[in-house]
């Protein structure tokens, strides 16, 4: 039996449909939900038009392809802006369907599901709005925190400037704290993760199975990241491997994950295309 789900994240909707416990196919659509939440606190009208839209677009698909009625979860953008109602008023409004806002407690518990089953490890799930770093040792979670830094947020809070770039970074990663992972394998879960990994096996066209279990490591990440921050918007979409949808995002992104990296003692990470949607599904039960 197919069941299918969609996650509202701060720069795009996804929508993943399994069967047997098993995903069959993922879609995505960036809509960048979170733009300007930075600077404004709040979703712009426009911003919650065109990602509803994506929703109702997806939850339409799902039921037609036999998948049902799709569970959606949103994430850091519409638990964090002040408005985060409105736009779960237009989803009810334009599908039926109640959006589960989760914590950002509940996303890292997420990610970490998907990549990881219930092995030790952690994650970095590096998103449009927030990142998670999780960490689980013997079985249980020993780390767990959400940050209100990722790529769309900021993108708009420092631009493509690397000094504007570092110096959020830099403030925003203090908020983790004392945090060693040297002695943990770490995975990358979210869309910049997944994007560097195309980047960085050159892809003609984007292939999850090809992108899942590559490693990154933080040498790689720094020099890309500087590489990336030499060009402009337009230059980058023609990086082989670029997804020229996070074009504008993916340098300060790669920054960040490297800095992420280099600050916890991380030597590389391996990159997962099994994340948060997978592990919702396996946390609330849901699969058939």
């Amino acid at each position: 039996m197919k069941i299918s789900a969609i996650d509202v994240g701060s720069n795009s909707v996804r929508l993943m449909v399994m069967a047997d416990g098993k995903t069959l196919y993922k879609q995505l659509e960036t809509t960048r939900l979170s733009q300007g939440l930075a600077q404004t606190g709040v979703l712009s009208a426009e911003a919650i038009e065109r990602t509803a839209r994506a929703v109702q677009l997806f939850a339409a698909a799902a039921e037609l392809n036999g998948a049902g009625t799709p569970y959606v979860f949103a994430t850091a953008a519409v638990r964090s802006a002040a408005n985060g109602g409105e736009f779960v008023a237009r989803v009810k409004e334009l599908t039926g369907i109640d959006v589960d806002v989760i914590s950002g407690e509940e996303e890292a518990a997420c990610g970490l599901a998907g990549a990881l089953g219930g092995r030790d490890g952690g994650i970095v799930d590096l998103g449009g709005a927030s990142t998670e770093i999780t960490v689980r040792r013997g079985g249980s979670t020993a780390y767990s925190k959400s940050v209100n830094i990722g790529t769309v947020r900021l993108f708009d809070m420092a631009g493509q400037e690397k000094p504007a770039l570092q110096a959020v970074i830099e403030e925003k990663l203090a908020e983790y704290g004392a945090l060693d992972l040297s002695r943990d394998k770490m995975y990358g879960v979210g869309g910049t993760a997944t994007s560097l990994a195309a980047v960085f096996l050159g892809l003609e066209k984007y292939d999850p199975n090809a992108v899942h279990g590559t490693v990154l490591t933080a040498a790689w990440l720094k020099e890309e990241a500087d590489i990336l921050l030499s060009m402009t918007t337009e230059e980058r979409k023609l990086v082989k491997g670029m997804d020229v949808r996070r074009a504008d995002v993916i340098a300060g992104g790669c920054l960040l994950l490297y800095n992420i990296l280099a600050r916890f003692g991380a030597a590389a990470l391996t990159v997962s295309e099994s994340d948060n949607l997978e592990g919702y599904v396996i946390l609330k039960g849901l699969a058939k």
